[in-house]
């Protein structure tokens, strides 16, 4: 499906600006540079230009919306996510397309959610600190069961367990693991140190400091700027929202009849 020689719905980009646009026009529209403009034409995330009889490039104002959607998007899930998701959303139907943004939504709403669970079991873990004897209660979580609800792969908790990152309570006669209240708390506090970026060498390093009772104010720093990153990715979701749409819907009035 191509969008080339569509007219935005609404009206061009700027209310004096007409189609077709050049290239130097989609620059400074969207804010790129000419050869972005052309690199990211070239990588699928805008649909080709159409071509003049002389070989010049033909925008029209869809081209700018969909470059406003990468810079949203691009701010959202990184630039080569984006750059997956714009290919999607100008070969897929209205259904798959709508679906795909959602998905981008759902993907940061977990990233939160993944967060606040970290920050919840620092608290639990600085409260028995605080307070010897006073052991969680709870019941054991098998590995299978432990995965399941931090969205991870079995290997990833036995992988931590070897790196000395998330360590079961109990190990049966069968070999099976089971992870206690704190070892549940510990993965969850892994998953947010590792999704905000951190290498196993540094997360070690914390894990350590916690056990030690002296490293939970560096923890918190770092869920706490977690927290305010996924914040400024779903704000550029947002903005990216009404150029997702126009993409989205200039897409679907193009495609083939019977899709």
């Amino acid at each position: 499906m191509c969008l080339c020689g569509v007219r935005l719905v609404g009206g061009p980009v700027s209310g004096s600006r007409r189609v077709p646009l050049r290239t130097v026009d989609v620059a400074r529209e969207s804010g790129y540079s000419v050869q972005q403009v052309r690199d990211l034409e070239r990588l699928g995330v805008i649909p080709p230009a159409a071509r003049s009889a002389n070989g010049y490039r033909s925008y029209t104002p869809v081209h700018v919306r969909a470059l406003g959607a990468y810079r949203g998007l691009a701010g959202a899930v990184g630039p080569v996510e984006a750059r997956k998701t714009l290919v999607r959303l100008q070969t897929e139907t209205l259904d798959e397309a709508a679906a795909a943004v959602s998905a981008v939504h759902v993907q940061l709403t977990r990233e939160r959610e993944e967060t606040l669970h970290a920050q919840q079991a620092l608290r639990a873990m600085e409260a028995e600190a605080h307070t010897p004897g006073s052991g969680q209660e709870g019941d054991a979580m098998t590995i299978t069961e432990l995965a399941g609800a931090l969205g991870v792969r079995s290997s990833a908790l036995r992988f931590w367990e070897q790196e000395g990152l998330v360590l079961p309570e109990r190990v049966t006669s069968l070999r099976a693991r089971r992870y206690g209240p704190s070892a549940v708390g510990a993965a969850r506090i892994v998953v947010a140190l590792r999704g905000a970026g951190y290498g196993v060498p540094e997360v070690r390093e914390i894990m350590g400091s916690l056990r030690r009772h002296d490293g939970s104010g560096e923890a918190r720093r770092i869920l706490r700027q977690r927290l305010d990153r996924i914040a400024a990715r779903t704000v550029a979701l947002l903005r990216a929202g009404a150029d997702l749409a126009a993409v989205v819907a200039s897409a679907e009035e193009s495609a083939p009849q019977g899709r």
